[in-house]
């Protein structure tokens, strides 16, 4: 089975739903244009002004309203994170736009395929970024990208600190000092996965989000290529946390899976993950609404959910079609054994989001064969009215005939009245003649 659903959770706080986030505080649009037009005379004058260059390749507006309207907002978007970016100290942060239709030429210098996407150029390599357009969350993944992957943990506190990060890969290499020239090499491996927080310490173990136990990396000595082929191997945890960085990373090429919040729940999803880590059918996304606050309203409508309380259930990424394990309003939450036998009906196919597309189409046939009674009904009775009109003109024809026969009579009776009355006359016209004579 070609597995193209998600399996989402959505879990709420204790608090309810809160609109606030940790963010960066943003000023103001001063107004004043920090955002470069790249085309072919210009692209490599101003990428070289930059240690940074952050580029935007877009689709082509083109004449519609609509389009015209969503590239102003995205451009202005851009023209906020990049006022922020300007007062960047460490490093000169360029922006740009690229547009897909007449700059395809440049794109394909910079090896830039897919359209409507963010890349980030830095020295040695380009980061395309798959978050949520908007300016905080962008500045917040570009900050990440420039600073340090690594970090020395030398201390009881630190090591704290790095074991309470649960909603990240985590690697941890341990090394004999601070001079090792293995840990350096394993340090520059590390930059490639920007975006996740990294701790590094000989043996390198690696840590799926949510995981206690770490998986050793296997073939040490090790080289950076072989860390870097081994986490792109492995990265598509079992349990994740869906956040505005990676929003669409996960929802475009792993599929989505809605809803679950609540820590007694997310205490659940995390045994269901353990017991089911070596599974390459099953990932689970955890959403957090307070992330994504305008998003709410247009998933519980899409998917018939309330979000007021926990909820579970798979999507077909495909058409958004999706089943819910139904919860009793958040009253009862399931056991972990309740969770995973459905889950395992969902993995045998025997719950499928798409049945609901089959039940449609039964009630659409329900509503064929409703029609084709009504229009058979609709004949009968046009025949039966076409019958009584038909009785209804020979009765009027006959009566028309009975009329126009006794009219008929009447004159012929006439006639013959006046006939008769004629004669009389004549006769006493000759009585009166002879009595002249």
């Amino acid at each position: 089975m070609k597995w193209t659903w998600v399996l989402v959770a959505v879990l709420l706080s204790f608090a309810g739903l809160s609109l606030g986030k940790d963010s960066l505080d943003f000023p103001e649009y001063d107004g004043k244009d920090r955002v470069h037009d790249l085309n072919a005379k210009n692209y490599k004058s101003v990428m070289k002004k930059y240690d940074v260059m952050v580029v935007y390749y877009h689709d082509h507006p083109g004449s519609s309203r609509v389009a015209q309207r969503q590239f102003e907002i995205e451009e202005l978007a851009l023209e906020l994170a990049a006022q922020v970016l300007d007062e960047f100290d460490d490093e000169d942060i360029g922006v740009g736009l690229l547009d897909a239709k007449l700059d395809k030429a440049v794109a394909k210098k910079l090896g830039l395929e897919e359209s409507d996407s963010v890349f980030i150029f830095t020295d040695d390599e380009v980061i395309e970024y798959d978050g949520e357009f908007a300016a905080d969350t962008l500045v917040e993944f570009i900050f990440d990208v420039l600073d340090d992957p690594v970090e020395i943990i030398d201390n009881s506190r630190e090591l704290k600190g790095f074991e309470n990060i649960e909603e990240d890969i985590k690697l941890v290499g341990y090394f004999k000092s601070h001079k090792s020239e293995r840990k350096n090499l394993y340090c520059d491996g590390m930059i490639t996965f920007i975006g996740f927080k990294f701790g590094c310490l000989n043996e390198v173990d690696f840590y799926e989000p949510f995981m206690d136990d770490p998986v050793v990396i296997p073939g040490k000595p090790y080289t950076e290529d072989e860390l870097v082929d081994f986490i792109e191997d492995h990265d598509r945890p079992t349990l994740r946390k869906l956040q505005p960085h990676n929003m669409y990373e996960i929802w475009f090429h792993y599929c989505p899976f809605h809803s679950l919040d609540g820590f007694e729940f997310l205490e659940i999803l995390k045994e269901v993950a353990e017991d089911n880590t070596d599974n390459p059918d099953l990932s689970i996304v955890w959403i957090d609404p307070d992330d994504f606050p305008l998003l709410l309203p247009h998933w519980e409508k899409i998917f018939g959910i309330d979000l007021s309380h926990p909820q579970i259930g798979v999507v077909d990424a495909d058409d958004a079609d999706s089943v819910w394990l139904d919860m009793d309003d958040g009253d009862d939450m399931p056991s972990v054994d309740e969770l995973e036998d459905w889950i395992e009906d969902v993995l045998s196919g025997e719950i499928d989001p798409d049945d609901d597309d089959d039940d449609d189409d039964d009630d659409d046939d329900d509503d064929d064969d409703d029609d084709d009674d009504d229009d058979d009904d609709d004949d009968d009775d046009d025949d039966d009215d076409d019958d009584d009109d038909d009785d209804d003109d020979d009765d009027d024809d006959d009566d028309d005939d009975d009329d126009d026969d006794d009219d008929d009579d009447d004159d012929d009776d006439d006639d013959d009245d006046d006939d008769d009355d004629d004669d009389d006359d004549d006769d006493d016209d000759d009585d009166d003649d002879d009595d002249d004579y």
